[in-house]
């Protein structure tokens, strides 16, 4: 069942990837959440993350902006490794608080609650009025980038502020999106490695990150492979679609899932 849940939720999330704020990570996270701890959650989703962002970077790379991508995407890279340094610091800490329900135990840990908070204000973010159709004037684009960075280096969280800081540098619907694909490309290229090799440094769970992605490398791959798919079909409805309606609704579900995580349910 979890293949099937996986194989949807990547195939719509790619789909919606090229005209929503809500990115492929967004709504994948809660769901690898469902199936891996939090962390393990993160670096997965940023492996299909990854994958996907090569291949829509094939699609729509002669549609970069080279000077937008440069003032965004070169402080994004710095600071995206800062977050995912503070995201392998945090995993190592003791859980916070412990409860139970019924004859079933839940743990509270630094982490969720920095991830669920997080997804709780980026899906507020975007169902604001006053906030989903910010626009930052272009000369703050270095100031977008290392919060995006950030952002996407501790949780994958990095599409609300591109497109914020993206909307006003004059760029056209296809430069858009050919520099938006292009900053989340390199994102994931500065904070994997970090993912991969630091987790288990300094941590109490020991955790190797590669064994535990190894463990579940049919979940990898099945979303990989419907990431290439969303990704084409969205590809394909570029031109034609709008998803307010549904961006509301996946705002409210991270709203749900983003709570669950906070309480260590997920």
């Amino acid at each position: 069942m979890e293949y099937v849940i996986v194989a949807l939720a990547v195939l719509v999330g790619a789909s919606l990837t090229f005209f929503s704020g809500f990115g492929l990570g967004t709504i994948m996270l809660p769901v690898f959440a469902l199936f891996f701890d939090i962390e393990v959650a993160v670096g997965a989703t940023a492996i299909v993350h990854l994958s996907n962002n090569l291949f829509k970077f094939l699609l729509v790379r002669k549609f970069i902006h080279l000077q937008t991508f440069l003032r965004f995407g070169i402080p994004a890279m710095f600071t995206a490794v800062i977050g995912g340094l503070l995201l392998t610091q945090v995993t190592g800490y003791d859980p916070i608080h412990f409860y139970s329900i019924g004859e079933r135990t839940f743990e509270m840990t630094y982490l969720n609650i920095i991830v669920g908070t997080l997804m709780i204000f980026f899906a507020w973010f975007d169902l604001s009025p006053k906030y989903s159709n910010l626009k930052v004037d272009a000369k703050h684009l270095p100031l977008g980038g290392m919060l995006s960075g950030f952002f996407g280096g501790i949780s994958g969280h990095q599409g609300a502020f591109r497109a914020a800081f993206l909307s006003k540098s004059g760029l056209d619907k296809k430069q858009f999106v050919g520099t938006s694909n292009a900053i989340s490309l390199v994102i994931d290229l500065s904070r994997i490695p970090i993912y991969l090799g630091l987790f288990a440094i300094g941590s109490s769970k020991k955790l190797d990150l590669a064994a535990s992605l190894s463990d579940g490398k049919m979940l990898l791959i099945i979303g990989i492979v419907f990431a290439f798919v969303g990704t084409f079909l969205g590809k394909r409805l570029i031109e034609k679609t709008t998803i307010v309606g549904v961006q509301r609704l996946v705002g409210v579900l991270l709203f749900v899932m983003g709570g669950l995580m906070i309480a260590g349910i997920l």
